[in-house]
């Protein structure tokens, strides 16, 4: 059996991160995941917001992880195309007390290194935001913040982790783990694949708790926080100017409302605790509650079509941090509780389990040739799409032929899709990695011809 440097177990947006990150060394990766695709578990359904970590508990890990972490996937967004729009936040008080904590929430800010704050009057509030309900008495901007695509991000860094070297094996869920005496660890999965290794890092989301008990440790619990949210048609973007945030509780950070990268506007989400860790369905309740949230926020907003609702689990934890910590003697390395702002913290978070390792004598020599950055594909709404751009529907006519009409998706990025060096193996990766099927018909129109074509898709991959 060959053994591998590093195993990483799972692969969200962190994990594909770490991927990456290991990848540009001269260390053998692997990743394994218990789904069928990257990013198919909390990394798919999230507010999708490049964080600045104004409102961090400083001194946190999260804190210095969201804060550098904003910065480099910034950057890397510009270098792939990962679709990034510059909206800007506002806060918004409605009660005395919210208002009150506005100075404490500026001050917070400025101990995370974010100076930019400002607090304004109703009168300001207003006139950023016309459409917001009655009874706003001051709000708190925060012009850095942004919407990004999750989808994208995470296909990005395992797409270059694999360009650098890394292995992908999916349906791979763990079952154990057995620490040997003589510098390696058995990784055992369902189905017999078991996996030996030099190094486990632990990035499992939903599950990261389970595996670090194989490990031997009690130190944190996941319970699975479900967020849902309500997606509006496009018809209802012009009402939104940037990302409208409430006061944050204890409870979490409360219900927002955004636009999205896809063109939508999206409000949400609910907060949960559930014990099914599986359980990402929309309720009767999560709708009533955020249609009356929507009412007092936006009313205008509940007068648009909702094009879908959906929820998405987040790894909540006892612990006010990440849990982010190394085992030397027994080669491990835990990264748990990584919330939502994750996807934020997601390249800050690589690099410092790349110091962790580097520390407990790993070498992580930087390799002397990488592949070039992949350039990813734009399925964000801001940005030039295929069949908008006349040059490349000379060359290819596929990109003019239109599948889905909704999100103007065209067959030739189905089919770029379909044959791309991590080709998804359901419709739900192929929505992720197209937007087809997610527009106002929800599939309706164009789900046939689009299951077709992966069905075609997966034919021919399973015979060659």
């Amino acid at each position: 059996m060959t053994t591998s440097d590093v195993v990483i177990i799972g692969a969200g947006v962190v994990g594909c991160a770490i991927a990456r990150e290991l990848s540009a060394t001269e260390l053998s990766v692997i990743v394994v995941e218990a789904k069928g695709d990257v990013g198919d578990g909390t990394s798919k359904a999230n507010t999708a917001i490049l964080h600045t970590g104004f409102d961090a508990k400083p001194g946190t890990l999260e804190a210095s992880l969201v804060r550098r972490g904003y910065h480099l996937l910034g950057d890397y967004a510009e270098l792939v195309g990962i679709p990034v729009e510059r909206t800007g936040a506002l806060l918004v008080a409605w009660t005395d007390e919210q208002h009150e904590s506005l100075p404490g929430l500026r001050n917070k800010a400025i101990a995370n290194g974010y100076e930019r704050c400002e607090i304004v009057d109703a009168d300001e509030v207003y006139r950023r935001e016309p459409q917001l309900g009655s009874g706003a008495l001051g709000g708190l901007t925060v012009p850095d913040e942004s919407i990004i695509c999750p989808w994208t991000t995470t296909l990005a860094f395992a797409t270059e982790a694999m360009a650098r070297g890394a292995r992908f094996l999916f349906n791979t869920r763990v079952t154990a783990v057995g620490v040997g005496t003589d510098g390696t660890t058995r990784v055992h999965a369902e189905g017999g694949r078991d996996l030996t290794c030099r190094w486990v890092i632990n990035a499992a989301g939903l599950g990261s708790d389970v595996i670090d008990k194989f490990f031997g440790f009690d130190r944190f619990t996941i319970t699975p926080r479900r967020g849902e949210l309500l997606v509006f048609d496009k018809a209802a973007r012009a009402l939104v100017n940037s990302i409208v945030l409430p006061v944050p509780s204890k409870v979490g950070k409360g219900v927002l409302v955004s636009p999205t990268i896809y063109g939508n506007v999206m409000l949400g989400p609910t907060a949960e605790d559930l014990a099914d860790r599986t359980n990402t369905a929309t309720s009767p309740s999560g709708f009533d509650f955020l249609v009356a949230k929507g009412r007092s926020l936006m009313p205008a907003l509940l007068e648009e079509e909702v094009t879908a609702a959906y929820a998405g689990l987040r790894a909540a934890t006892e612990h006010a941090d990440y849990v982010v910590d190394i085992d030397n003697e027994k080669r491990y390395v835990c990264v748990g509780g990584i919330r939502s702002t994750g996807l934020t913290g997601s390249m800050a978070i690589a690099g410092h389990v790349r110091g962790l390792l580097e520390a407990a004598g790993v070498d992580v020599t930087p390799r002397r040739e990488l592949p070039e950055p992949p350039l990813m594909p734009n399925i964000g709404e801001a940005f030039p799409r295929p069949y908008e751009q006349n040059d490349r529907i000379v060359s290819d006519g596929e990109y003019g032929r239109i599948v889905c009409f909704c999100e103007r998706v065209s067959r030739g990025e189905i089919r770029d899709a379909l044959n791309s060096e991590l080709p998804p193996s359901d419709l739900d990766g192929l929505r992720r990695r197209t937007r087809a099927l997610m527009g106002r018909c929800q599939g309706f129109y164009c789900g046939a011809e689009v299951e077709a074509l992966l069905d075609t898709a997966l034919a021919e991959r399973g015979a060659r």
